[in-house]
């Protein structure tokens, strides 16, 4: 039997980095944003849901969705980024739940699905262990600044539109704290997986 290991964290929390190291151990990684990009490209269902609700202002000149301009709009309305995650979320869990049977199929030890909205967006049950990346709001907001070159007020309200990572870290079942340094992230790590009874490789 595969186990099903949800990773989430908070904008610019770290969670690439996790994913990272479980990839260089040979960890199968979905990605949730990697699915969700492929299932708007142009030609898939969600791509003409979207346009038919936001309008084809919000594509490029070779017909592709524009990630910016349709980021400014849901960053700053609910309503709209709600909407967004109506048409895109389940598209997005039907791909993602595919990769996983074929995991299973090559009995996989273990496989990862790296969701940044994994409480948010109620996809626990996709999982069988969730495990947070966790980092104090000061160097959230810092790195994500630095990362987007974003305002301060712009990056606030990236932060704003997820769940607070205090709230989350009450929901997840590990959680490893990434104010330091990698090495002492990647120890926490590898100190969950072997809780969690799972073979290095």
């Amino acid at each position: 039997m595969s186990l099903v290991i949800g990773l989430t964290g908070g904008i610019a929390s770290g969670k690439s980095t996790v994913s990272n190291m479980l990839k260089e151990m040979s960890i199968t990684v979905i990605d949730a944003d990697v699915e969700a990009r492929l299932a708007v490209m142009e030609g898939e269902p969600a791509y003409k849901q979207i346009i038919a609700e936001f309008g084809d202002g919000i594509l490029l000149e070779n017909g592709e969705i524009d990630r910016q301009k349709l980021g400014a709009i849901i960053f700053h309305q609910a309503d709209k980024r709600q909407r967004l995650n109506e048409i895109t979320h389940p598209e997005v869990r039907r791909r993602m739940l595919e990769q996983v049977e074929t995991a299973k199929r090559n009995n996989e030890e273990v496989v990862v699905l790296d969701i940044p909205l994994l409480f948010e967006s109620k996809l626990t049950t996709m999982v069988e262990k969730t495990l947070l990346v966790y980092v104090d709001s000061d160097i959230q907001l810092q790195r994500l600044v630095e990362r987007n070159n974003l305002t301060i007020t712009d990056a606030q309200a990236r932060i704003s539109s997820q769940m607070p990572l205090s709230e989350k870290i009450k929901l997840a079942d590990a959680v490893i704290n990434n104010n330091g340094t990698l090495a002492e992230t990647k120890q926490q790590l590898l100190t969950v997986l072997d809780k969690w009874c799972l073979k290095q490789k």
